[in-house]
């Protein structure tokens, strides 16, 4: 399938498809067959990544990690260990991140009654 197609069926723009491909997150290839243009073709695979690159970028994963769990998950490169590796160190960032989130609402919390006290 062509990219408009793939963007489409994913509702992530061509532009940014093409991005993600430039990244190296996602391969097209060119049609031997076809010499009168320069455009690239997608597959199913290609689908399930982008839906996969979607779900991630939503949780927080960077493009660097994606690229990661994509090449963990795809090239067979990581054994299953190394693979819930992975999932464990962005577990514990986002579970350091909420407790600094938590710290900074305190804070927020707290400046809002000396600011109130003030007022009065």
């Amino acid at each position: 399938m062509l990219i408009n197609e793939l963007s489409k069926k994913t509702g992530i723009t061509a532009h940014t498809i093409r991005y993600y491909k430039k990244y190296g997150l996602i391969k097209g290839v060119h049609k031997v067959n076809v010499k009168s243009n320069n455009y690239f073709h997608f597959d199913e695979e290609s689908i399930q990544k982008l839906e996969l690159i979607k779900d991630a970028k939503a949780i927080g994963f960077t493009l660097n990690e994606i690229k990661q769990l994509l090449e963990a998950w795809y090239n067979k490169r990581y054994s299953n260990h190394k693979r819930l590796l992975i999932l464990d160190e962005k577990l514990q960032s986002v579970e350091t991140k909420i407790k600094q989130l938590k710290e900074m609402k305190k804070m927020i919390g707290t400046l809002k009654k000396v600011m109130n006290m003030n007022d009065c």
